[in-house]
């Protein structure tokens, strides 16, 4: 069975993008699903926050742009069933190669030689709407959008949305919208509250009832070179990715949900 592509994606920084590409796939690898996650990012945040240096020149995600075997490139994490493609900052080199002569398919067509290796394949994308990320979402079968519980962060939602009707009218007619993930939240407070439910209503069925807390060993865990699951897994952000995978896949097999 192919693994299920699955990109990062928000055009807007510091909304927990990188967070939750790390941590859904640490959570997904502690369910037995056995992951690779590609940092597709030239800030190669997903390489160090899972205890890597960012790689040397034609060592990361670039390379397998430009040709070397994916195989070659795969690094194993501490956790027994994560395997990382990092990224470095030969990357950004990406953007204007593609953008002088546009290819859509390249992450595509790179992927394909492990596409029977692994059950999930996420994708980090840089935080912007420029040709890294239009390549991550042409190679994706599904789209997780992570978005903080802020007003201004709906105007960012709405334009990826039509970009990502694009892909589908274009490139990519089989990519689907996997889920809003709303994170950053505060319990109980008016603004967060009401940022939810406006989202829910323009996206009815593709918000994750699942949200990520704001917490500081989130914060904290990426400094350490670890998923948050494996810096303190009794914390709410530990158990709230934890959820969130089990959640996903409940929706994705239609199973049963047993958080216990």
């Amino acid at each position: 069975m192919s693994a299920k592509i699955v990109a990062l994606a928000n055009q807007k920084g510091g909304v927990g993008k990188t967070t939750s590409a790390i941590n859904i796939a640490a959570s997904l690898a502690m369910l037995e699903k056995l992951v690779l996650l590609v940092d597709f990012d030239p800030q190669g945040h997903s390489t160090t926050g899972l205890g890597f240096r960012k790689p040397d020149h034609n060592a990361g995600s670039y390379a397998l742009i430009k040709g070397a075997p994916i195989e070659s490139l795969v690094l194993t994490t501490e956790v027994p069933m994560l395997r990382v493609v990092p990224a470095g900052k030969d990357l950004a080199q990406m953007e204007f190669e593609l953008f002088e002569l546009p290819q859509l398919q390249e992450l595509r067509n790179a992927l394909q030689p492990v596409i029977d290796h692994y059950d999930y394949i996420l994708i980090d994308s840089p935080p912007a709407l420029g040709m890294i990320t239009l390549n991550a979402l042409t190679a994706a079968d599904e789209v997780i959008v992570p978005m903080p519980c802020e007003f201004f962060a709906m105007d960012g939602l709405a334009e990826l949305a039509e970009t990502i009707r694009r892909i589908q009218a274009g490139p990519n007619p089989k990519l689907v919208l996997g889920g809003i993930l709303l994170t950053m939240a505060e319990e109980r407070t008016n603004l967060g509250e009401a940022v939810a439910s406006e989202v829910r209503q323009a996206f009815p069925g593709k918000v994750f009832q699942t949200s990520i807390p704001r917490n500081i060993r989130l914060a904290e865990a990426p400094s350490h070179g670890k998923p948050v699951a494996f810096y303190d897994l009794k914390s709410k952000g530990a158990q709230a990715y934890l959820n969130l995978a089990r959640e996903w896949i409940g929706l994705e097999f239609n199973v049963s949900k047993d958080y216990s």
